[in-house]
């Protein structure tokens, strides 16, 4: 009876897909397109089940324990899904991750100062927290933003001070080597001529103030020539710290972005203490930045208020780790260590795993990776913070702190891969402010501050989240992503990063924002578009976020979505299977083989005719082939136009042969559609409507094979002797 079920199902689906596809029924004529497999050399060797993975993260309270059940882990990993890597959201947060809730504080008499977690074995992990940072001095963060700067919050006892960690008492470098800066967004244009800094300690004897003659110095784009420039008074050498106001022109300019750029420090502190980390590095308490009038008066614009939504925004060069038990955040929880590396989401393979760099210290970063190491837990690598770039910290003070930790792990027995730095998404170039020699590359500038200490890097990992707008068409959205990634990748190869260490796409999905095309067919088709471009271009290991079931949500308020392959239901235990969950199953189980073997990835040109002539600038249809260790080759075709279907010709060259070959004998062929697959829009009770898995059959090789519209598709078969 269970059998006969399922093929009527697949019957069904087949009618329905037909019915999709088939231009009788009223769709546009089908686009004709060739794919030509370039079958003499490789571009890519891997072994599947140790390649694609995929992530597990922090999340909101009490959802941990409600997400990694038995049942939804054995439904993660039917997936199939090999490795696995752990992802810091109290990085993203701007938080001090306690990864152990055992440890000590610098200060224990008063529960406070700078802490390290219990690196000896007791009781396992099965959940820990992050802790929020008193002397935050961002406004945005990357996690939940909930945050504020405490350099305009309008309190006179709080402060922002600077990480000690970047001092020339731990970098051994000169004084001024890395100089700790203040950015004030004014919002929009306004006449200024003055700043007072009431600074805390240790306060700056040696500062300068700038500002951007242009658009936005905190997202760069290739187009962008501008630079900080000086006010005529902003160079101050000699101060003595308190509340200093500086009268920076005589005539007010009409600026929106202010930058306050420290070098040389007092070594003071306020503190009690003998830990000379509260003498390193800045502290400011407030700042008033205007105009002093023909009255005298001192005109603000700054809006002082401990809420982020209502402060001017404030962005820092980075933030002192010190912290108090009392700034525990339970709102976000992380997954255990012990908890994930115990569980059978690893798969019995290496786990990449995180340690907290810019708001934590090297001590407690060690002492994780000891803890690790005694628990006899097999590890990929360990990654040293997580998006650093996204979090405006300049490359060298990124390396400094990546280098503090680096340089102890390289004397840790067994030996441990390092590397990083977990780039968030960029487009072009990943951009920063010039350096004396006029470089702007980020990545450039991190490598040659590594490689000049002898610092290990032993690979890249970075993100691909390339639409912040899920609002936006999702079809045109769609073309663009092999072109995307290549031009990322490419950017990331000039700037330096070698071709012969692993590339590692540590994350990746549709957007960092939740929103329809992510749980519709879309996400389906971006999935398998992204591994295939990721792994033609060279790529490692592609480890997919969104792995753990999750519920819906609606960030820009145009649509509800969430970066998932298994959907979360409020009001019962049932999971969703999601559009993303099929295509990874057609990744792992049918266009490559869940076995331990190496497969190979060949090159496939697409040439598309378009108004009577043949084009490649962003085809619609997308192919990627292997050759598998069963010597068949697989060809994962995927049609990314919403209304057409495509009529595609399969050729294969191989040098020896005079003309392409074909396909011969049977060609089995997998595909997923809307004929599959259906999405009820429904605000927070969305859901799909029709969740089936890929129709399979088995057909004669022909010269052509039908792709339906919104579809991805698997040709399997074998080439002739």
């Amino acid at each position: 009876m269970a059998e006969e079920l399922l093929r009527n199902t697949a019957i069904i689906s087949v009618v329905l897909q037909l019915a999709v596809a088939t231009p009788i029924f009223g769709a546009e004529k089908p686009l004709v397109v060739s794919a030509i497999v370039s079958a003499d050399h490789a571009i890519n060797r891997l072994v599947p089940t140790e390649a694609l993975g995929a992530g597990v993260d922090g999340h909101e309270k009490g959802e941990c324990t409600q997400i990694f059940t038995d049942k939804n882990i054995t439904e993660m990993l039917s997936a199939g899904l090999g490795p696995l890597t752990y992802r810091l959201r109290t990085e993203l947060g701007g938080e001090v991750w306690h990864w152990n809730p055992r440890g000590t504080w610098s200060d224990p008499l008063h529960n406070c100062g700078y802490w390290t977690s219990d690196n000896s074995l007791a009781e396992p992990i099965n959940v820990s927290y992050g802790y929020r940072l008193p002397r935050r001095g961002n406004t945005i963060d990357q996690a939940n933003d909930e945050g504020y700067s405490r350099i305009a919050d309008g309190d006179p006892n709080s402060f922002w001070k600077s990480n000690p960690y970047l001092d020339s008492h731990f970098t051994g470098e000169p004084e001024d080597a890395h100089p700790q800066w203040v950015v004030i967004d004014l919002g929009t244009p306004k006449l200024v001529n003055a700043i007072r800094i009431h600074w805390g300690m240790p306060y700056a004897t040696r500062y300068r103030i700038d500002y951007w003659p242009g658009d936005d110095p905190m997202h760069l784009n290739p187009d962008d020539d501008d630079d900080w420039q000086p006010f005529i008074n902003g160079k101050i050498d000699g101060a003595h710290g308190g509340s200093e106001l500086v009268r920076l022109t005589e005539r007010p300019r009409a600026v929106q972005f202010v930058r306050i750029v420290m070098s040389n420090s007092s070594h003071t502190s306020a503190q009690r203490s003998d830990d000379i980390r509260d003498s390193l590095g800045f502290a400011i308490s407030e700042i008033d930045l205007g105009k002093i009038g023909k009255d005298g008066r001192f005109h603000d614009h700054i809006r002082h208020a401990g809420d982020r939504h209502r402060q001017t925004i404030v962005y820092t060069s980075s933030t002192d780790p010190w912290h108090r038990a009392e700034d525990v955040d339970y709102d976000t929880e992380q997954p255990g260590l012990d908890f994930i590396l115990r569980s059978k989401l690893t798969n019995n393979l290496p786990v990449l795993v995180p340690v907290g760099v810019l708001y934590d210290t090297p001590e407690n970063a060690i002492a994780e990776i000891q803890y690790l190491v005694r628990r006899n837990y097999s590890l990929k690598g360990i990654e040293l913070g997580e998006e650093p770039d996204g979090q405006w910290v300049s490359p060298e003070d990124y390396a400094a702190l990546y280098a503090a930790v680096a340089r102890r792990v390289a004397d840790l027995k067994p030996p441990l891969k390092i590397g990083g730095p977990s780039l968030q998404n960029f487009e072009d170039q990943l951009l920063t402010w010039t350096d004396a020699s006029g470089n702007r590359s980020w990545m450039n500038r991190f490598l040659k501050y590594v490689r000049g200490i002898g610092a290990p890097f032993d690979f890249l990992s970075f993100e691909f989240y390339p639409f912040d707008n899920v609002c936006a068409d999702p079809a045109a959205q769609l073309l663009k992503i092999p072109k995307r990634l290549g031009k990322m990748m490419d950017s990331l190869r000039k700037d330096g990063v070698p071709a012969d260490i692993p590339w590692l796409m540590t994350e990746y999905g549709y957007s960092v924002f939740a929103g329809r095309p992510e749980v519709d067919i879309e996400g389906a088709l971006f999935n398998a578009d992204t591994v295939g471009a990721f792994l033609s271009l060279g790529g490692a290991k592609p480890y997919l976020y969104g792995y753990e079931p999750n519920y819906l949500q609606d960030e820009l308020k145009c649509s509800w979505g969430n970066l998932m392959m298994l959907q979360l239901t409020p009001k019962s235990d049932q999971l969703n299977r999601l559009s993303t969950y099929y295509a990874t199953q057609l990744l792992t189980k049918e266009w490559m083989q869940p076995v331990t073997a190496y497969h190979e990835i060949f090159p496939v040109t697409i040439n598309e005719m378009k108004n009577g002539a043949h084009g490649v600038t962003r085809p619609t249809v997308t192919a990627y082939a292997v050759r598998r260790p069963d010597k068949q080759w697989a060809l994962l075709a995927i049609n990314k136009n919403p209304k057409r279907a495509a009529q595609l010709n399969v050729q294969v060259k191989i040098s020896r042969t005079q003309q392409p070959v074909n396909f011969v004998g049977n060609v089995e062929t997998i595909q997923f559609s809307r004929a599959q697959y259906a999405w009820r829009d429904d605000g927070p009770n969305g859901h799909p409507i029709r969740s089936l898995p890929p129709v399979q059959f088995t057909r004669e090789a022909s010269p052509t094979y039908e792709l339906p519209p919104y579809s991805l598709t698997i040709l399997r078969g074998k080439l002739p002797d």
